[in-house]
């Protein structure tokens, strides 16, 4: 039996969902302890619950979900709004020494699957699809080679079944692999978030009375700014998609965003409220995670061979080892590099928004880090993209992948 569910009621159990998360991660020390981001924690315990009605009642329930596109959207333009030009300066080297570590380890990430597939017996692009494809690529890269290993390398079909199955458990498990890491480089070097007019240039302005100034109107005038940004990029992106020009549907709104707040901090007619953006980024991405999660299809995962299994596993240790101990000392031994560090464990094997729900969960507990929110979503939302496709192109060339 099928039910569907519209619209609103989608919207009104993602919120349940939230609910649940904040209300377990209070209750239950090791969640709270471990920073375990609350939509992730709600939409587990959910999915978990559909897996049972599936499988006991062969119940099957469809949501709405033409809001998570949109929120996810919102979410990263809020990111761009956030993005100062003197935060963009002060953040430019970081990006790319950020890159070249992620870009190495897509690298270590595809040799570690390729080489667990050559001692399981399965085909080394299975190993591609337990590495980059699907763990730093997430579902839509997953689905497009999944496609390409069928038509073009003679891959049985429920490759695409394996592929959307790793990147679901990629995505559950960058959920909970951040937090730990993270938390555990902050106690042990004893870090602590530096002053936030110290993260900023010296032009930018910080009014501490920010956060107590948000009124509906200012609200409002955020979200304003928000949509017109979004609709501008939406052009925008269809514009360079006829033109063969081919970049995430969520990237150009963030440019957009970015160039709206240096528009306002330049000419200073209009302050844009740091506090309003917070609130509509945060809401955002944590009902776009527990919606993303709610709709997971949990018994798919039993597709899952054993040594595909393993292979997810052992990539999720060895990411939490790499941000542990290289990704931490190269970003600069400091708070942000620990926090970048979570969110590295987020993106590589999830996804984009997972990175900066790992990120929000901690400093929400240990204080903010804006350079981390500015090096992380550039990172992983676009450029880690460009050079995934290459690096998975180099292995394809290699006889013994693709032969």
């Amino acid at each position: 039996m099928t039910i569907d569910i519209a619209i609103t009621e989608t919207l009104l159990i993602s919120l349940l969902i939230l609910f649940a998360g904040y209300g377990l991660n209070s209750k239950i020390p090791f969640l709270r302890n471990n920073n375990i981001p609350e939509p992730v924690v709600g939409g587990i315990l959910f999915s978990l619950l559909l897996a049972i009605a599936h499988s006991s009642f062969n119940l099957n329930i469809q949501f709405d979900m033409a809001l998570k596109t949109p929120l996810m959207t919102l979410f990263f333009t809020t990111v761009g709004l956030g993005a100062s030009y003197s935060l963009l300066l002060k953040g430019g080297p970081k990006v790319a020494l950020f890159l070249g570590i992620a870009t190495v380890y897509i690298l270590i990430q595809n040799a570690l699957g390729i080489s667990i597939a050559a001692a399981t017996g399965l085909s080394p692009l299975m190993g591609l699809i337990g590495g980059s494809v699907t763990l730093s690529g997430g579902h839509g890269n997953g689905a497009t080679y999944a496609d390409l290993f069928i038509s073009e390398y003679g891959m049985p079909g429920h490759v695409f079944e394996l592929a959307m199955a790793a990147a679901t458990f990629g995505l559950i498990l960058g959920g909970l692999a951040g937090g730990p890491v993270s938390r555990r480089l902050i106690e042990k070097h004893q870090l602590k978030a530096p002053d936030y007019q110290e993260s900023l240039d010296d032009t930018v302005t910080f009014d501490p009375e920010d956060h107590d100034r948000v009124t509906p109107k200012k609200m409002m005038e955020t979200l304003f700014i928000i949509l017109v940004c979004m609709a501008l990029g939406q052009v925008a992106y269809l514009e360079l998609k006829a033109m063969a020009i081919v970049l995430p549907a969520f990237l150009v709104p963030l440019l957009f965003g970015v160039l709206a707040t240096n528009i306002c901090e330049t000419t200073k007619r209009y302050k844009v409220s740091r506090a309003c953006i917070d609130l509509w980024g945060t809401m955002a991405l944590s009902i776009f995670l527990a919606m993303a999660l709610m709709s997971l299809k949990v018994w798919e995962l039993a597709s899952l061979a054993g040594p595909m299994m393993l292979m997810i596993l052992a990539q999720t240790v060895m990411l939490m080892l790499f941000a542990y101990f290289v990704t931490f000392n190269l970003m600069g031994k400091d708070y942000h590099a620990a926090i970048m560090a979570g969110g590295h464990c987020g993106f590589g094997l999830g996804a984009t928004p997972t990175a900066v729900a790992n990120m929000e969960a901690l400093v929400s507990r240990h204080g903010p880090s804006p350079q981390a929110f500015l090096v992380v979503p550039m990172v992983g939302a676009f450029f880690i993209d460009i050079t995934n496709a290459l690096i998975i192109q180099l292995y394809l060339s290699l006889p013994f992948v693709s032969g």
